[in-house]
């Protein structure tokens, strides 16, 4: 199966793509294809000097079957080759760690007091279940 999917460079904690198609069962680094472009993280997302595409290549290799990963297809999305996909459902990755601390606590009293209320259903439907099978009970008593 093809896939179109970055490819790494670049030196220690300078990482350079590559956008390739390549057999999904070679190696992420190994052999490819063919080079469709690159994409360099570093860079603002403002400048020309972040990606460069061969959009023809890119649309004939999706002809012949080839699919985007979720960064090419995002990367793709941004370029206007493809409609941009749908963002994935990550909510906690996406909040700064210093950050979820706080949210969490906050998820955790909004279920307290989600549950609370429930507890209380819950008590008083007992109640009304043991008054309905009392008297059956001494239904059952009167008829021996």
């Amino acid at each position: 199966m093809l896939k179109i999917r970055l490819s790494m460079g670049g030196a220690k904690k300078r990482p350079v793509y590559k956008i390739v198609v390549a057999d999904s069962r070679f190696p992420r680094d190994g052999r490819f294809i063919e080079k469709l472009g690159f994409f360099n993280p570093l860079v603002p997302k403002n400048k020309k000097d972040r990606m460069n595409l061969e959009i023809e290549r890119i649309k004939h290799w999706m002809s012949q079957g080839a699919k985007p990963t979720t960064r090419v297809a995002r990367i793709l999305g941004e370029a206007e080759v493809i409609p941009m996909p749908r963002p994935g459902n990550n909510p906690s990755k996406a909040i700064p760690k210093k950050d979820r601390k706080k949210t969490e606590k906050d998820n955790k009293q909004d279920t307290k007091t989600e549950t609370a209320p429930k507890a209380e259903e819950k008590k008083d439907q007992k109640p009304a279940d043991k008054k309905e099978t009392a008297p059956k009970a001494e239904k059952k008593k009167d008829q021996k």
